[in-house]
């Protein structure tokens, strides 16, 4: 059976690993968010490294791919079933197979949440992929003694989800609902660096340049609304071209996701924001949002 991590922590940590995670960046994000904002955002929602950093009181969390949108509603609405459920998996090579084959499409919510993140703890680098068919087709991992159930780490990420709206969609349509004040943040899957480095395939249709093309406008269009908007990618030419006249912040991010150890390192990244008062480098403590927001449910 699965054993549970039962150590404390003040601030509950990503309960997923996610490619391009935001963890080792937090300073460099803290010092480049908003002053102050009204309603956050994050329309990307991946491993919510900086969601769970900030805490902020008003949320809205979304992403087109379903079974992560699971994962979240299971950690916020059924925490103890959830951890129920992670305790009956077991660190085995046949095992994940056998799991990763089975279709959970018809179980219930902490079955499939549990399948997840179950898959994203003992799998390849904590990588999510999926193939044309939307199958979850990541190789098994090789660890020491990967910790399954991070039991107190759960529940503290569930406490800070209470009352989050969680929205399973496209990331124009959520973002859509920001108004002047909010706060976006947009970590999107990023622009590849070379042709063979593409961690694109979250869900079954990719994420291609129209994708990317379609997100740059998406970001104008909120900042001449008066939407605070921030956003991570690659630091590339096409990312450069795409947020001209944005100020744009590079940053060093240490990136493992290469078969290769030796091939892993720290990469250039860019961070770009609308125009809006920073809070600089100097920066500390958690930003809560101004006032109650009426306009987005918490239960969706």
């Amino acid at each position: 059976m699965a054993k549970c991590d039962r150590s404390r922590r003040a601030v509950p940590r990503p309960f997923l690993k996610w490619v391009g995670g935001k963890r080792q960046l937090l300073p460099e994000l803290e010092a480049l968010l908003p002053r102050r904002f009204d309603h956050y955002f994050e329309p990307f929602v991946g491993g919510a490294a900086l969601f769970f950093h900030l805490q902020p009181d008003n949320a809205t969390l979304s992403d087109a791919n379903a079974e992560l949108v699971d994962c979240y509603t299971a950690v916020r609405d059924g925490v103890d079933a959830l951890v129920r459920e992670l305790r009956r998996h077991v660190y085995d090579q046949d095992y994940y197979y056998a799991m990763r084959a089975w279709d959970s499409a018809g179980a219930p919510l902490h079955q499939r949440a549990g399948r997840t993140i179950y898959l994203n703890r003992t799998g390849f680098n904590g990588l999510y992929r999926v193939n044309r068919s939307g199958k979850f087709n990541v190789p098994f991992g090789r660890y020491t003694n990967p910790v399954i159930c991070d039991e107190e780490n759960l529940q503290g990420c569930s406490r800070v989800l209470q009352g989050v709206a969680l929205v399973h969609e496209d990331f124009e349509a959520a973002a859509d609902r920001a108004r002047a004040g909010d706060f976006v943040y947009f970590d999107p899957p990023y622009v590849p660096l070379t042709p063979t480095a593409s961690f694109t395939s979250y869900v079954a249709d990719g994420f291609g340049l129209a994708d990317q093309e379609r997100l740059a406008a998406l970001f104008r269009r909120l900042s001449e609304r008066g939407v605070q908007v921030m956003l991570s990618n690659s630091d590339t030419p096409l990312v450069r071209e795409l947020y001209a006249g944005f100020h744009l912040e590079e940053v060093q991010a240490r990136r493992n996701v290469n078969a290769k150890a030796s091939k892993r390192g720290a990469v250039g990244e860019l961070v770009v924001c609308s125009d809006y008062p920073r809070r600089g480098a100097a920066a500390r403590g958690v930003v809560r949002a101004m006032r109650p927001i009426s306009r987005v449910q918490a239960r969706p």
